[in-house]
């Protein structure tokens, strides 16, 4: 692919909406082993990259991108000298990311950013590496970056990184109801191990181990979207409503207009609802962006990272 004489290339990868995750014990790593259930959404990120000498990054979207940091810490700038070093590659990199995925919104949306990148710049620079090569590299990234990568519907364990293949039939209906804010990912987590030490006496101890529920699985095998709303879950739903009590005004405020179920999507502040079918969410987008939320539709599973012809 040319632009102008210059070689572009593009790729894409997927936000993603948890539709179970339990968070277990905290590690000696000081990270909580976790057990969920991941489903990439038709939202995506979009990064171009083309030949440069040395790093750089530049963004733009369907999002306010100005808060994001362009230089060495972000994680599109990590992921392409993370491979750049594997392989030997002595040049560097100029990336265009187009975000749609909220940023700081709990899809998984800068973990899309790093997987594409790793994909388009081995592409580009000729690397040649490997599925399981890129995959490992993705792993050292964040724990959402390897299923970024891979897409569709992932069982994670571990800190979500180490993912088996779930089975999903069809497609579901998602309606995301996107805010205008981020939230802090270990700020949600450190109210969930405080909202457990309050409560101490009156819940079990978090589980070292943690498991999806088997009627997860057995509701995405059957495509179920009503089987699936019976069983959505998140430890991190109730102290993300202790930070921002708002949330649980746009959960109720879905469920009364059609959703079979809402949920907040990882961390937060996306809430995300299923239901039924295109002709409900198209009424539930009508009914909450009435109500001034921004709000867009998605169906999943999708594919995960992938070059685009442009």
């Amino acid at each position: 692919m040319t632009s102008a004489g210059t070689t572009v290339v593009h790729a894409r990868a997927p936000g993603k909406v948890n539709v179970f995750l339990k968070v277990g014990a905290v590690m000696e790593d000081g990270y909580h082993d976790l057990a969920t259930a991941y489903q990439a959404v038709s939202l995506f990120e979009e990064v171009r990259a083309s030949p440069a000498s040395d790093f750089s990054v530049e963004f733009s979207g369907s999002i306010d991108t100005s808060g994001l940091a362009v230089g060495g810490t972000n994680l599109v700038i990590k992921a392409a000298r993370a491979l750049a070093r594997k392989a030997g590659y002595r040049g560097g990199v100029h990336l265009e990311v187009e975000k749609n995925v909220p940023i700081a919104g709990g899809m998984g949306g800068g973990s899309a950013d790093a997987a594409a990148t790793l994909l388009a710049c081995d592409a580009l620079w000729g690397t040649n590496a490997s599925k399981d090569e890129l995959l490992a590299i993705a792993t050292t990234l964040g724990a959402d970056v390897p299923f970024s990568f891979t897409g569709g519907t992932a069982i994670g364990t571990g800190r979500g990184d180490q993912l088996s293949p779930a089975l999903a039939k069809g497609k579901f209906q998602w309606v995301l109801a996107l805010a205008d804010f981020g939230m802090s990912t270990p700020g949600v987590y450190h109210e969930l191990d405080r909202h457990r030490d309050r409560h101490a006496q009156d819940i079990f101890p978090a589980e070292h181990q943690p498991s999806v529920d088997a009627n997860v699985l057995q509701a995405l095998r059957a495509g179920d979207p009503h089987m699936l709303a019976d069983v959505l879950h998140n430890d991190l739903q109730a102290p993300a409503l202790h930070l921002v009590p708002g949330l649980g005004k746009v959960l109720q405020l879905g469920e009364e207009n059609g959703a079979l179920a809402g949920i907040l999507s990882g961390s937060g502040p996306t809430v995300a609802f299923l239901v039924a079918d295109a002709d409900s969410a198209l009424e539930l987008q009508v009914a909450l962006s009435a109500s001034r939320l921004r709000v867009v539709r998605a169906t999943g599973p999708v594919h995960g990272a992938r070059l685009i012809n442009d």
